[in-house]
C-alpha cells in the first residue's frame, strides 16, 4: 500500500531535494524498477525501533551498533548522499511501540525501518507500517505469525521460530539425549511462539510445562515443578534476564540436566544474570552464526542489523527514490551478507537460515565457536 498523507509530504520534499541535487548520484540504475541518478532518499534517514533500555536493552544496542557500522562505511564512500539514523526506544514493550510507530510514519525524513526488534512490537505495529507503505526489515523478530498477516512491506533477515524451535527440539532429544523435557515461556509473543514449536516437536519427550511473568525473580516454583516432572532437560523460550534467573535457580536447586534457551537469551548478559558458575553448561540457540573475523560490531543480531541496513543502502545507491520501488527492490533482493545468504520469499521470510547452538563454558558464553544444529 502507498503511504497516504505522508506520501504527499514526502513527494513535496523529494521534489525540492531532486531539484537541488540531481548531480549527487548515489548509484547506477537498477533492475528493480528504480531510476538512474541520485536517489530522492539522499540526506534522509532510516529508523530503528526496539529495546535500547530495560531488561532486553543490550539486544537492541547490538542492532544499533550493526546499523551504525553499515552507515559509517556507506557514508564515508558516498559523501554527497549521506543517510542518517533515528532510533526509537520501545523497551521491547508492544504497548509502547504503537505510539512510536506513529511518530515514525509521520516523519517525512524517514524512508525505511530496520526493525522492529522484537516479535510483540512487530505484531503491534505491523499494520501501521503496512498501511503507511513504509518498508521494513527486522534483524531479529522471529514469531511465525508476523509474516502470515499479509503485511507485504515487512521482511526479516533471520529464521523464524518454526525453524529454530524444531532444531532445538531435535538437539535436545538427539544430541543431548533428553528423555523428559520441561518447557517454560513468559507469555510474550516471541517466547510463546518459540516454546510452542519446541513443545510440539518434542512429542512424547515433553514432561511438563509452566509459565512465568516478565520481571519475575522468584523461580522456585518452576524448579519444584521441573523436578517433580522427573525432567532431565529444561527449555525456556524467552529473553536473557529471566533465562539467567531460571538457570541460576535450577542449578541452586540441584537440577543437573541440560538447560537450553533460544536466541533471546543468547547474549553475554545471560551469564551475568545467572552467575558464571551457575551459567556453565547452558546451551543457547540462535538462527545466526558468529560474526565474520574482523567485523566491527559485536553481539547477537549485530550482523543481521548490518545486513538489513545494507539492503536499504544498496537500493539508495541504485537510485531507488520511492517507497513502493524500495519495497520492490527488497522483495527481489539476493545477496550474501555478514550473516549469510539473503533472499526473501513472497511473505517476507528469509529463504535460507541455519540454526546454531552456543555454549557457556568456564563462565563465558563462547560466541565464536557454535555448532550448527540444522
Amino acid at each position: 500500500m502507498i503511504r497516504s498523507m505522508k506520501s504527499l509530504r514526502v513527494a513535496a520534499a523529494v521534489a525540492g531535494v531532486a531539484a537541488l541535487s540531481l548531480t549527487a548520484a548515489c548509484g547506477s540504475s537498477s533492475s528493480n524498477g528504480s531510476s538512474s541518478g541520485a536517489s530522492a532518499f539522499c540526506g534522509k534517514n532510516l529508523a530503528f525501533i526496539g529495546a535500547l533500555t530495560g531488561d532486553a536493552g543490550a539486544l537492541g544496542q547490538n542492532m544499533v551498533n550493526g546499523i551504525n557500522l553499515a552507515l559509517k562505511g556507506y557514508n564515508a564512500k558516498n559523501t554527497s548522499c549521506k543517510i542518517g539514523l533515528k532510533t526509537f526506544d520501545s523497551q521491547g514493550d508492544p504497548t509502547k511501540a504503537p505510539a512510536l510507530a506513529t511518530q515514525i510514519i509521520n516523519d517525512s525524513t524517514i524512508f525505511g525501518l530496520v526493525g522492529p526488534g522484537f516479535s510483540g512490537e512487530s505484531l503491534a505495529t505491523g499494520k501501521t507500517f503496512f498501511q503507511a507503505g513504509l518498508p521494513s526489515i527486522s534483524p531479529s523478530a522471529t514469531n511465525v505469525t508476523i509474516t502470515k498477516s499479509g503485511w507485504t512491506t515487512w521482511h526479516r533477515v533471520i529464521g523464524n521460530d518454526d525453524a529454530q524451535g524444531n532444531a532445538d527440539a531435535k538437539y535436545l532429544t538427539g544430541t543431548a539425549g533428553c528423555k523428559k523435557v520441561f518447557a517454560v515461556d513468559d507469555g510474550q509473543d516471541y517466547s510463546v511462539g518459540l516454546d510452542k514449536t519446541v513443545q510440539s516437536a518434542l512429542g512424547s519427550a515433553l514432561a511438563g510445562t509452566d509459565k512465568i511473568s516478565v520481571g519475575q525473580t522468584d523461580m522456585s516454583a518452576v524448579v519444584t515443578k521441573t523436578k517433580a516432572a522427573g525432567a532431565d532437560c529444561f527449555f525456556y523460550g524467552g529473553y536473557y534476564t529471566e533465562a539467567g534467573l531460571l538457570k541460576k535457580a535450577l542449578t541452586q536447586g540441584g537440577f543437573k540436566g541440560t538447560f537450553m534457551s533460544g536466541d533471546g537469551a543468547e547474549d553475554p548478559n545471560f551469564v551475568k544474570v545467572a552467575g558464571a558458575q551457575a551459567a556453565n553448561g547452558a546451551v543457547l540457540s540462535a538462527p545466526a552464526g558468529p560474526a565474520p573475523s574482523g567485523f566491527g560490531a559485536t553481539g547477537l543480531y549485530a550482523t543481521q542489523a548490518y545486513d538489513a541496513t545494507n539492503i536499504f543502502l544498496a537500493a539508495v545507491k541504485a537510485g531507488v527514490g520511492t517507497e513502493q520501488k524500495l519495497n520492490d527492490y527488497i522483495n527481489s533482493y539476493t545477496g550474501t551478507g555478514a550473516s549469510g545468504p539473503i533472499a526473501f520469499d513472497s511473505k517476507g521470510d528469509i529463504k535460507q537460515s541455519k540454526i546454531y547452538a552456543y555454549f557457556v563454558k568456564n563462565g563465558v558464553l563462547d560466541v565464536n565457536n557454535p555448532t550448527a544444529i540444522s
